[in-house]
């Protein structure tokens, strides 16, 4: 069974910057599509960034263009998303997800890490 762990969540203050890490426990997955996703308190889980295999090609939810970048270590499957610019409507729980099926959910998920940005 395959086991996503997330890292390097915490407490920044708005206008600063995490990165979060993302790395299979068990087993590489070096050809799976990797994402992040976030959910606040009383709202739906929203896509927030996803990147190909290879790492070519990415893709970010409208809320984050130009201020988060996802990337990824191939050889150690592990991905990371770059924050910069936080504010307070990032505040969130993220989450970490990998293998994207044909169907369009992900078929790996991580339990969450908390991001929280104080104005």
């Amino acid at each position: 069974q395959v086991q996503l762990v997330e890292s390097g969540g915490g407490l920044v203050q708005a206008g600063g910057s995490l990165r979060l890490s993302c790395a299979p426990n068990g087993r590489t997955l070096s050809s799976c599509h990797m994402g992040w996703f976030r959910q606040a308190p009383g709202k739906e889980r929203e896509f927030v960034a996803r990147i190909s295999w290879s790492g070519t090609y990415t893709y970010y939810g409208d809320s984050v263009k130009g201020r988060f970048t996802i990337s990824k270590d191939s050889a150690k499957s592990t991905v990371y998303l770059q924050m910069n610019s936080l504010n307070a409507e990032d505040t969130a729980v993220y989450y970490c997800a990998a293998c994207l099926q044909s169907g369009g959910g992900f078929e790996y998920w991580g339990q969450g890490i908390q991001v929280t940005v104080s104005s």
